[in-house]
């Protein structure tokens, strides 16, 4: 059994996605990303905005900014590779731009499905020009995700946040 180090990176996540003064967090259903979802419901100074498909968000994240908000796209690996052409407009428009995305097809996965994906995620995202901060450790999620913020919302930088899955603990089947 691997431990499930979770205990308290979603709360500390919130309370930087809180000092950063997100407005919109959109998200498609996802395990690793249960407690947060949660917390953002039950708050109401953070909109959830519920996807179909992870292009939406990388579209709903451009679409705050213009409006007047900061928001961050949750998503899990494998929905990446439906981002691509997306993510040319983040960068021809110069957009901020933050995801926090949950690893699958790593330590521990059992479905063989989620590691081609897995394995092409921060390539895929670096050329198409997004910096990528990986976390593997608890204490380091709310200060890499508060400095993405801070580099994302201060000088118009693409970030993605990987949350390793030795982070967030297996799926068992």
């Amino acid at each position: 059994m691997i431990e499930n180090t979770t205990a308290t990176y979603p709360w500390e996540l919130f309370n930087v996605l809180k000092k950063n003064n997100i407005k919109q967090i959109p998200y498609l259903p996802d395990a690793g990303h249960s407690k947060i979802i949660e917390m953002i419901h039950d708050d109401h100074s953070i909109t959830p905005v519920v996807l179909t498909t992870e292009e939406e968000g990388v579209a709903a994240v451009c679409g705050a900014w213009l409006g007047g908000d900061r928001s961050v796209l949750l998503m899990q690996s494998s929905g990446v590779g439906n981002c691509i052409n997306m993510l040319s407009l983040v960068s021809n428009c110069n957009f901020p731009f933050v995801t926090i995305i949950t690893m699958r097809g790593e330590f521990g996965e059992f479905n063989s499905w989620q590691v081609p994906m897995s394995s092409a995620v921060q390539g895929t995202l670096e050329l198409m020009g997004v910096q990528v901060h990986r976390v593997e450790k608890t204490e380091e999620v709310a200060p890499t995700v508060d400095a993405a913020l801070y580099s994302a919302y201060s000088s118009n930088q693409r970030i993605a946040i990987l949350l390793s899955q030795k982070l967030i603990g297996r799926k068992e089947w």
